[in-house]
């Protein structure tokens, strides 16, 4: 008899399997079958759609998988869940308060709102589920009309950061309090201490256990942005954030002379470079919203490894800094973002080897 660690296992390389093979019906089939051999459905949720979700988004920065394989795959993971959601298994009363459970504004990744969703309905709770790109005041209105006990909120993409802090205070003027989760957020939640979130989880599982302890505290009174980020005073992300399409502009004009390989990309290469440098130009404007550095050289090293997943030169990042370095020029912060980011991407890897050769022999 297999254990339980076998029989999750064994299903999740078959969610997989479907998934690459783009068999929605498959899919389907293996979540129904992982319930008939006694998985209970919240496992269903966090043991089998949510890390299968998760190795897709590793396949695709790996370049194991194209951008329309990566959407399939995740279309079909969001409908067999929701084919999951209406087993006779998965069905619980609700007999708790109400949750609102939305995406930020512009966070298009909606599985894992979702998923938490699907688990708080299990335990329990009534849920009011609006999905991706949920637009701020839209979310508020609801709020007024439903009167939830709490909102989730959920963001993968730290660009998205600004608007979570907007949509966080907006939230909490109406006296509710807010719990958010997903990657946008940070190692342990710390910008969503920074934001001022009343609550932070991980993921579904630890979010459904945080509500067990009981209710979040009420908010405290109304504040302005700048009250959690004094640093904002500077206007230097005001003034990047809305010079942004220039900055691009003026990267991709430059960049032809500064890396001349630049100067034989088809259109579609020209229109990918484009995006990479807006995506640059967007999270160091979200690190001078946060006041920290590292979230823009954590992407820069992970830009950088998808890039070399794809036989772009890494080194290729190096002369857009350079370019932006020298426009803004008189923003102390964005500079010194600029140049920690630069000394990370150009500073000599040590030769591990070399290094163990080195000890063994002194």
């Amino acid at each position: 008899m297999s254990t339980a660690t076998d029989t999750r296992s064994r299903r999740q390389d078959q969610l997989w399997q479907a998934l690459s093979a783009g068999d929605e019906d498959a899919a389907t089939r293996t979540l129904f079958g992982a319930l008939e051999e006694g998985m209970d459905a919240e496992n269903v949720l966090l043991g089998l759609i949510a890390p299968v979700q998760r190795r897709v988004g590793e396949e695709w920065a790996a370049n194991r998988l194209t951008v329309a394989q990566e959407h399939a795959a995740t279309a079909i993971n969001d409908r067999a869940l929701s084919a999951l959601s209406h087993h006779h298994r998965t069905r619980t009363a609700p007999v708790r308060g109400r949750v609102l459970v939305a995406c930020v504004d512009g966070e298009w990744h909606g599985l894992p709102a979702r998923i938490l969703a699907e688990v708080l309905k299990l335990r329990g709770w009534s849920v009011d589920y609006l999905g991706a790109q949920t637009p701020t005041s839209h979310l508020i209105a609801h709020v007024h009309q439903r009167g939830p006990q709490l909102v989730a909120l959920s963001s993968s993409i730290p660009t998205r950061l600004p608007t979570a802090h907007a949509t966080i205070t907006a939230v909490q003027a109406t006296g509710t309090p807010v719990l958010v989760g997903g990657a946008a957020f940070g190692v342990q939640g710390r910008y969503a201490r920074l934001l001022g979130a009343d609550a932070w989880a991980p993921d579904a599982g630890a979010a459904a256990e945080r509500l067990e302890q009981g209710p979040l505290p009420r908010p405290a009174p109304a504040r302005q942005p700048i009250d959690d980020l004094p640093h904002l005073a500077d206007q230097e992300y005001t003034m990047v954030a809305r010079t942004h399409l220039s900055l691009v502009r003026t990267v991709m004009d430059d960049l032809q002379d500064r890396f001349p390989a630049m100067r034989s990309y088809t259109p579609d290469q020209s229109a990918r470079t484009a995006e990479d440098v807006e995506h640059i130009v967007q999270f160091l404007a979200t690190a001078l919203y946060t006041g920290d550095p590292d979230l823009f050289t954590d992407f820069l090293t992970w830009t950088a490894h998808v890039l070399t997943a794809r036989d772009v030169p890494a080194h290729s990042l190096v002369p857009a800094l350079d370019i932006l370095t020298e426009q803004l020029k008189d923003f102390p912060r964005a500079l010194h973002i600029l140049t920690r980011a630069t000394d990370h991407l150009t500073r000599p890897r040590p030769d591990h080897a070399a290094a163990d050769d080195a000890r063994n022999h002194a």
